[in-house]
């Protein structure tokens, strides 16, 4: 860029000046949910409000230790969400501000690296290949680069710029190098003003989120139908405003608002958990979509590798390794776009500056670049490239083909450098850009690329999470395969190349993208058409790239992750960022995925037992004894025993791992959840209606059966569900062959401890007199409890029998497991 580096730029004095009259770049985008979000969305939702309505009428009633625990319950948990959600947030704040890119200024005549927001307006800004345009301004200078529009336009075609063509942020620069100067900054620019556009608008759920959301929704129209029929009893029976307002709060608790807020927390921590194995997650759902992944895409130089690239030898035809050295050293010495090809050539052949009448960047699409000097000794056209390629140009003795396939086979890189006397040759407009017809080589250079320390450890651990790779780069298929062996993948690994990918129709090409492992010579468009096909295939493809040829790829993906060296543009569209590209870190952050969703499975599976079940003894004990089953503090108890209590460690003991076949986890749960629904109800309500009759027959004479106290059958329906539910942990996951029914074996003994701790207390509640008069409950003798223990237990076995006999699968004619 030496013909424009006469630029000054604004004086420090002058950007200063710009910045007080309000011409900054001073706009602020959230990188997170703010304080207000997060506390309106946990306290203000829909069935909170309810909850709190139903306080209001009970402390109206003077039922205040009812509208107590309804504010206690709903409070505590809104507390402890508002909490972990602010300091996740704040966590999460801190790393994108250490992660924010930098842009260079020419203040001065120097060269600057300072944060966006302190660009002014007429700032002149250096673009590189890889940088993101953080502004909007105009090209001045002789510089020349290639844009990529496409999160603006939608087109991938790459737009020429040069001088006074306009560039616009939320574009980057893909190849070449220039000057531009900032004319708008700030909230005027065209990518604030859609991406403030896009978020006021778009709040994007995740799979999961909405199958939970589904649910919660059906759940809530339920409920909502449940409340007009309390309305109508209020209206049609001899229930008071007490009862009524009972009945609503039993109906309220069928709706599980509080699932949706475990998963969020769930997935927060599991972030923050991950940026101590330096994994910025900066997605939402960039979690939940780890858990998804089977296939993962991944580029050689930068991910598989170090990205240190050394310059090994260089092997000279025709001329003098002397003269080759010379050579090359011009040639880097006057690239504008320069890249860690140049450098390592750079470091070991110098060179001088001189006259260029044109020049052709490199690109990973046509895989060489071309340099033309008009003036002095050896004055022509130089191009380095792939060997595949120039070799349309250039015919080779046999030896040096054989040389070169060697090196591939070793693993190396290898480029040709060839020269023509024409100057003409090239042509820098994209559209008429074309490989000279006639070229005399010059040597062939061999650069090597060291595995990343734990490249073999972690392909393994891919291997261990069930996931599939895919090594695609732009290297000859043979260093990529070679490179691929040598960190531990298989001998007989399938290789294809981006020239046989060409001529495939769309079936060959999808039978390759299946089958193959190693895609060498690869073109940014073969690539993203790669991952798309994957896609098409049914995969849940996540892909890694570092470098600007990977964000076609990468935005074709289910999930983007970047190394935190890759470039400006790769990063800023990256679901994920691997601090200090900690490559080692990505199965961690697989099997963190998998565990999070495994541990929201396990909680989702009680809700729905717990949920269905009341809401089928709301029906059946209105139809069979004309009454209500619970009241609002024995809710709030089978609640809490039976789901609240054990979900709170789920997430936190969920271990990694493919537990379903089936891609709605809803789904996978029939097989579980609709034997123990369906039985759970059918036992609590005999029990239910055993206590009934002991309650009626105790009636004193002169009294009917309106005149019956509720207390001691509803205490023993309460009870049975708390133990029935309490029995179902040891199922879910299963510390011992005896247990494993409808889940495989866990090994893990801390859900069954659990559930022992939690029974152990129930017991209490059941004995102490404080807490039994508190939540309303009759007085049990110790030959009761002995009972609804029994009952449990042996309901425990028959339904172990019937999940271990299919029962449900063989009736309904389909297969639940």
């Amino acid at each position: 860029m030496d013909n424009y580096l006469q630029q000054q730029g604004l004086t420090e004095e002058e950007a200063l000046k710009r910045r007080a009259e309000g011409l900054g770049n001073n706009v602020f985008l959230q990188t997170s949910r703010s304080y207000r979000q997060i506390i309106n969305e946990n306290v203000f939702n829909f069935i909170n409000i309810v909850f709190f309505a139903l306080s209001a009428i009970m402390i109206l009633l003077r039922r205040y230790s009812d509208a107590f625990l309804v504010v206690v319950i709903i409070l505590s948990g809104v507390i402890i969400a508002v909490c972990q959600e602010i300091w996740a947030k704040r966590k999460l704040d801190e790393i994108a501000l250490l992660n924010r890119p930098h842009t260079t200024v020419i203040r001065s005549g120097n060269k600057r690296d300072i944060d966006p927001t302190e660009i002014v307006q007429g700032d002149i800004i250096v673009l590189a290949a890889g940088d993101q345009i953080l502004v909007d301004g105009f090209i001045v200078g002789d510089g020349r680069i290639d844009v990529d529009e496409s999160l603006l336009t939608g087109e991938s075609d790459l737009i020429s710029k040069v001088a006074q063509d306009n560039v616009y942020s939320g574009t980057f620069c893909v190849n070449g190098a220039a000057y531009f100067e900032a004319v708008k900054v700030g909230a005027e620019t065209v990518a604030y003003k859609l991406m403030t556009g896009a978020r006021a608008f778009r709040h994007v759920y995740t799979p999961l989120q909405q199958e939970i959301n589904l649910i919660i929704r059906i759940l809530l129209l339920l409920a909502c139908f449940l409340w007009i029929l309390v309305g109508i009893s209020f209206t049609s029976r001899s229930y008071s405003l007490a009862d009524i307002v009972q009945h609503a709060a039993v109906v309220a608790g069928l709706v599980p608002s509080g699932l949706l807020i475990a998963i969020t927390l769930a997935y927060g921590t599991a972030a923050v958990r991950m940026l101590g194995q330096d994994v910025l997650i900066q997605q939402a759902n960039a979690v939940e979509s780890l858990s998804h992944v089977n296939v993962l895409c991944l580029d050689k130089t930068g991910t598989l590798t170090s990205n240190q690239i050394e310059l090994q030898r260089v092997f000279p035809i025709g001329i003098s390794e002397t003269e080759l050295r010379q050579k090359l050293g011009d040639y880097v010495a006057n690239t504008t776009a320069p890249n860690r090809t140049s450098e390592a050539i750079e470091l070991s052949c110098s060179g001088i500056k001189r006259s260029t009448k044109a020049e052709i960047p490199f690109s990973s699409a046509r895989k060489w670049s071309a340099i033309a000097f008009d003036e002095g000794i050896g004055a022509g056209t130089y191009i380095l490239g792939a060997p595949e390629i120039l070799a349309a140009s250039i015919s080779l003795p046999e030896s040096i083909n054989n040389y070169i396939q060697e090196n591939f086979e070793r693993g190396l890189r290898v480029l040709l450098f060839a020269y023509t006397e024409n100057l003409d040759v090239i042509n820098e407009e994209p559209e008429k850009i074309a490989l000279p017809s006639t070229l005399t080589p010059l040597g062939v250079v061999v650069f090597s690329d060291k595995l990343r320390a734990q490249a073999s450890e972690t392909l393994h651990s891919f291997n261990k999470a069930g996931i599939d790779l895919k090594i695609i780069s732009g290297d000859n298929p043979s260093t990529v395969a070679a490179l691929a062996k040598q960190a531990g993948l298989s001998e007989d690994i399938n290789v294809v190349s981006g020239l046989e990918l060409t001529i495939m129709d769309d079936s060959q090409f999808a039978a390759a993208a299946k089958s193959c492992t190693v895609f060498g010579r690869i073109t940014p468009e073969q690539k993203a058409k790669l991952v798309q096909m994957l896609r098409l295939q049914g995969n849940y493809v996540a892909m890694i790239g570092d470098g600007v040829n990977d964000v076609l790829s990468l935005k074709q993906a289910s999930l983007a992750i970047s190394m935190e060296s890759g470039s400006k543009a790769t990063r800023s569209v990256a679901d994920i960022i691997l601090l200090k590209d900690s490559f080692a870190a990505l199965p961690f952050a697989f099997l963190e995925g998998q565990r999070i969703r495994n541990g929201i499975r396990d909680s989702l599976a009680l809700f729905i037992v717990r949920v269905f079940c009341v809401a089928l003894l709301i029906f059946s004990t209105g139809m069979v004894a004309d009454s209500f089953p619970l009241v609002n503090k024995h809710s709030a108890l089978l609640a809490m025993f039976g789901v609240g209590l054990p979900t709170a460690v789920f997430p936190i003991w969920a271990k990694p791992g493919e537990t379903t076949k089936h891609s709605s986890m809803v789904r996978s749960l029939l097989h579980f959840t609709i034997p123990a629904t369906l039985s759970m109800t059918l036992v609590a309500l005999l029990v239910f209606l055993l206590y009934l009759v002991r309650a009626v027959l105790d009636l004193p004479p002169g009294q009917d059966i309106n005149d019956v106290d509720y207390t001691l059958p509803r205490t023993a329906l309460v009870t049975t569900l708390v133990l029935c539910h309490l029995f179902l942990l040891p199922f879910l996951k299963p510390p011992a062959r005896i247990w494993v029914a409808a889940e495989p074996l866990s090994n893990d003994w801390r859900y069954t401890i659990a559930a022992s701790v939690l029974f152990i207390i129930y017991m209490l509640v059941l004995t102490l007199p404080p807490l039994r008069r508190f939540f309303e409950l009759a007085t049990l003798s110790w030959q009761d409890c002995l009972f609804l223990v029994l009952v449990a237990f042996e309901w425990s076995f028959i339904l172990r029998a019937v999940w271990r006999s299919k029962f449900f699968n063989r009736f309904l004619g389909i297969d639940l497991s």
